[in-house]
């Protein structure tokens, strides 16, 4: 089965939202074109409550970038973003969501960040994406979205960590780059992990 990994694509990481990806809102017209060539389509969606310990503002003399430690794990602090309900979570207006089979969401413990689709960043809960699907028989799929340096990084890796095949769809993604070259960095990574990255596969 033919599966699409759209990650993170919401208003906070379109241009002039909270957390703006440059150039991010390019992957919604990529994903609406790439949609109906899979069998299945599944996206995740930062669902932050409005306390969540990865916000720059619970935390008093600490700002957005600054590294701390939150329950024993390094956090990047983050401002304000995807808090649930709110309309900087939902999904890109223009994003075909009819196309969307089933929708995963992350980051709602606010103790602890979860930048992959699989599971939080210490790897203490999944978020059920491994189970719906491996119960639908999935074996390989292509991941694509917000921020090729962490999010789609962190799904991309999970996922070949559970023993899928996985292709990174460049095309459709998009990077944070809080450093110079941090998208470059992540994409290297992943093809060490076994990522397949579009456009450098063997025919």
């Amino acid at each position: 089965m033919k599966v699409l990994i759209l990650v993170d694509i919401q208003n906070d990481f379109l241009p002039g939202g909270a957390l703006a990806v440059p150039n991010g809102d390019e992957v919604v017209a990529v994903a609406n074109r790439l949609m109906p060539e899979y069998e299945l389509v599944v996206a995740t969606q930062d669902w932050h409550p409005a306390d969540h310990q990865s916000f720059a503002s619970q935390h008093d003399g600490h700002a957005v970038g600054e590294v701390i430690s939150v329950d024993g794990l390094e956090q990047i602090l983050w401002p304000d973003h995807c808090v649930q309900g709110t309309p900087g979570a939902e999904f890109a207006a223009a994003l075909n969501t009819e196309g969307v089979d089933h929708v995963i969401r992350k980051g709602t413990d606010r103790m602890i960040d979860s930048y992959s689709g699989f599971f939080d960043n210490d790897h203490r809960k999944a978020t059920g994406l491994g189970d719906y699907l491996k119960g639908r028989g999935v074996t390989a799929v292509d991941v694509m979205g917000l921020a090729t340096d962490y999010c789609v990084k962190f799904t991309a890796l999970d996922a070949v960590g559970l023993g899928l095949s996985v292709r990174l769809l460049t095309e459709g993604s998009r990077g944070v780059e809080l450093t110079p070259g941090d998208c470059n960095a992540a994409i290297h990574q992943m093809k060490e992990a076994g990522v397949r990255i579009e456009g450098e596969e063997s025919e």
